[in-house]
């Protein structure tokens, strides 16, 4: 069924009220049901159980369902590390024993340099970079606004840009899905590696993190945020809601413990390498078509496993202590994926209702093979700010922006570059991305002051890829 611009209602509506109320989980609840209720012809009652159900539904997709075990589990391994003295051993070496970081700028480096190696997949990045580099952001008066954007600036991308992990693996099946369809010829690898130099917006907000982080110049509520963080020593404003409690975030150090950073490299270094040998299995010995989730899954419970065995030999904890440290690291993560089963609930209402191909359709066929990318782009950051996620938006718009791409003449690869770029800045954009939700709750920030203060950083990056898109356009 056709719902035109009806279609878009749902999105925006949990955007506007996760503005303005700062409750994303109630905005995107009311989001949910306002797609069920046009979805259920205007009746309330069929708008109440289809949302009840669609509850349900979200776990018949394996791919969410292990997504929201690895998340658990990430949060079990997290508050472990914390819990054996790993982090702090790390946060010594740093900074007493070595004395490498010394200053807010070095701390902020660090987070970045964290989310670049661990490129395997954005969530556990996203919630390592953050969990691990904290204690050191907060000792230096780095507001959580800046963490918050240095994880979300710096993980997404760095995953949209380095092919050897889930994102690649499912980015090179959509090209592949059109060669095999004969809409394009050659090698899906490829094709998908020559794109990869044009995925402008990665390239440039990887690029202006490390500027902003070697000048400490910002600009707009980020500024304030930080002003305020080393002036007053505030790290968050007054009446910032962070999306973990005070105890979840900063979880004590077992007593009697050996503090020692390896405690905490070994299971990450497990997690790490796991990835790509899982890739390489579920892919019957071609890494680019393993699948991403089964594979960060197996990763993450591998890990786990070696992390209970290293601690039992070392003497760190007891496995019934282990189990315990276990059970309140996925305690810890509950808010967060109750907030996560909501924003993919409403990434399934726009599905349903056809958003993303209704907003695409409002310039398909009306374009000039020279704008080709640029447009591609926009529609891309549109698509996945109204939805939320970017896989959705490579789904939807990777299809779409290779078929445009032949039928306009337009540079193939740019197209596919666009695609990836555009999913990633609206992304960044949107109060009910995933990505964002995670890194909020990573950096232990406001939500909304988040999105707040990485807005127009985002929307700055994004201008200055659209005039990339533009010039390679245009050149051919």
């Amino acid at each position: 069924m056709d719902y035109g611009y009806l279609s878009i209602l749902p999105p925006l509506i949990a955007i506007i009220l996760a503005i303005t109320t700062k409750q994303v989980f109630i905005s995107l609840l009311c989001g949910v049901l306002i797609g069920n209720f046009v979805i259920a012809d205007f009746n309330i009652f069929l708008a109440l159980q289809k949302t009840s159900f669609g509850i349900i539904d979200i776990f018949k997709e394996d791919w969410i369902t292990k997504t929201i075990i690895f998340s658990f589990l990430v949060g079990a391994i997290i508050t472990l590390i914390q819990a054996s003295g790993g982090v702090k051993g790390f946060v010594d070496y740093l900074t007493l024993k070595t004395k490498i970081i010394k200053s807010r700028r070095s701390a902020m480096f660090l987070t970045q340099i964290i989310g670049l190696i661990m490129f395997i997949e954005s969530s556990i990045n996203i919630l390592t970079s953050g969990t691990i580099t904290r204690p050191l952001t907060d000792k230096y008066k780095v507001s959580r606004e800046k963490l918050a954007f240095i994880c979300d600036a710096t993980c997404a991308p760095v995953c949209g840009l380095i092919p050897f992990n889930a994102w690649g693996a499912t980015l090179m099946g959509l090209v592949s899905l059109q060669v095999s369809n004969n809409v394009i010829t050659g090698n899906a690898t490829n094709i998908y590696f020559k794109s990869i130099p044009y995925n402008f917006y990665s390239i440039v907000t990887i690029i202006s993190v490390f500027i902003y982080i070697f000048t400490q110049k910002d600009f707009g509520p980020m500024k304030k945020a930080e002003l305020r963080a080393l002036n007053e020593g505030k790290l968050m404003n007054d009446d910032a809601v962070p999306l973990v409690s005070k105890e979840a975030s900063e979880v004590k150090i077992k007593e009697n413990v050996k503090i020692s950073m390896w405690n905490m490299i070994l299971p990450l270094m497990v997690l790490i390498f796991m990835m790509p040998i899982s890739l390489y299995i579920t892919g019957n010995g071609d890494i680019f078509n393993g699948s991403g989730s089964t594979s960060v899954f197996w990763a993450v419970l591998t890990s786990l496993f070696f992390t209970m065995f290293l601690y039992r030999i070392r003497n760190v904890m007891k496995i019934d202590e282990f189990i315990d440290y276990t059970y309140k690291g996925i305690g810890s993560m509950v808010p967060m994926i109750v907030l996560l089963v909501f924003a993919f609930m409403i990434g399934n209402v726009a599905s349903e209702m056809n958003t993303g191909k209704f907003i695409a359709s409002l310039v398909e066929g009306r374009l000039n093979g020279g704008y080709g990318p640029a447009i591609v782009f926009i529609i891309s950051a549109i698509i996945a700010f109204s939805t939320g996620t970017s896989w959705g938006t490579f789904a939807i718009m990777m299809p779409i922006s290779i078929q445009m791409a032949v039928a306009i003449d337009a540079n193939l690869y740019a197209s596919i570059g666009a695609v990836v770029s555009g999913a990633l800045m609206g992304d960044h954009c949107s109060p009910i991305s995933d990505t964002t939700i995670l890194s909020s709750m990573a950096s232990a920030s406001d939500h909304i002051d988040h999105v707040n203060t990485q807005l127009p950083y985002a929307l700055l990056n994004g201008a200055i890829s659209t005039v990339l898109f533009l010039i390679v356009g245009f050149l051919g």
